[in-house]
């Protein structure tokens, strides 16, 4: 039995993409699947979403672009973090376009000229003169999640500045900025989170007409009675008042369920029960009601558990936790379903 499965719905992203592109009109939808699409596989993501209607992918080096350039020739594929000299010849080779910070704009690949508009990270101050292998022009919204009149100010900031140049495809949008702020679309909007079904705003997805993708599933490997005064895993994080019946489930840190998420809840055989003491690397606690049989059902997200729950106990964002999540067939089972 493996400690755990994770299962990818890509019928959940191929309803996120349609929730998206209904809400872009015109608008390309471009589809951010850099980090192994959130943790939830780049290259099945990938084909999902253009599957879908997504115009583009975008990712952050050019070593995540190689892989699905080999499987979607032709697509235009955005790489939207640093290169080197090195990288540039095989951006060059692999035909994918790039995103350029600085005024040294490299020959023989397409370039998307990066302003920074008030993320205060990669990004140009103003524009420099520029020739043919720019093709569009970008910038990044640094709060369309939590102050959206700063965001509003960004993309005025952009479209003054780039005003004089409509031949060019112009793109500031992410998530939040596509889902709540209409006028940031233009000509793309580059999506990340949102594909995946992870609410930019901690909320429920559902309230922005999303749905998560990723469900992750394990088991009651133990189920133990604790005595009054008796304790269950390190540092004694948990001490049991009276007699309380806990089961542990194989599943720590080591696979992505983080030690900041103790106190958060999971649903063993359906039921909500609290994650009680210290994550240990390889192993988590639960508190039960009664004694439940080993192998019950532990789904850790998933069927009302929320990766936005988890991410409030945590003191973090959703899809920094599905990043995080260890995919590796030594810890998981990895299914995805496509219907």
């Amino acid at each position: 039995m493996h400690r755990s499965e994770i299962t990818i719905d890509l019928g959940a992203v191929r309803r996120n993409v349609h929730r998206l592109r209904s809400l872009l009109g015109r608008t390309e939808l471009w589809a951010v699947v850099k980090a192994d699409g959130y943790g939830h596989g780049a290259v099945d993501v990938a084909g999902a979403a253009l599957g879908e209607g997504a115009h583009a992918l975008c990712v952050a080096t050019v070593a995540e672009a190689l892989p699905l350039r080999f499987e979607f020739p032709g697509v235009r594929i955005l790489v939207m973090g640093p290169t080197s000299g090195r990288e540039i010849a095989q951006a060059r080779e692999a035909d994918l376009d790039l995103a350029i910070f600085n005024e040294a704009i490299p020959d023989g690949v397409r370039v998307h000229l990066k302003l920074d508009t008030g993320m205060g990270r990669w990004g140009l101050s103003e524009l420099p003169a520029f020739g043919q292998e720019v093709v569009g022009l970008m910038s990044h919204l640094a709060t369309a999640d939590s102050d959206p009149e700063f965001a509003r100010a960004q993309i005025q900031r952009f479209e003054q500045a780039t005003a004089d140049f409509p031949h060019l495809i112009r793109h500031i949008a992410n998530s939040p900025a596509t889902l709540r702020i209409p006028e940031s679309h233009l000509d793309a909007a580059r999506c990340g989170c949102a594909l995946y079904g992870l609410s930019p705003f901690g909320e429920p997805p559902a309230v922005d007409g999303l749905e998560p993708a990723l469900r992750w599933d394990s088991y009651l490997g133990q189920v133990r009675r604790l005595g009054a005064g008796e304790s269950t895993g390190y540092r004694r994080g948990f001490l049991a008042d009276e007699p309380t019946w806990v089961g542990i489930v194989p599943v720590g840190y080591g696979d992505g369920f983080r030690r900041d998420m103790t106190g958060t809840q999971v649903r063993v055989g359906g039921e909500p029960r609290r994650v009680v003491g210290v994550v240990s690397m390889d192993a988590l606690a639960v508190e039960l009601d009664r004694e439940l049989p080993v192998g019950t059902p532990v789904t850790l997200v998933g069927h009302g558990v929320l990766m936005e729950d988890h991410a409030r106990i945590a003191d973090t964002i959703n899809y920094e936790l599905t990043t995080g999540i260890n995919s590796s067939p030594a810890r998981a089972r990895r299914v995805v379903l496509d219907a």
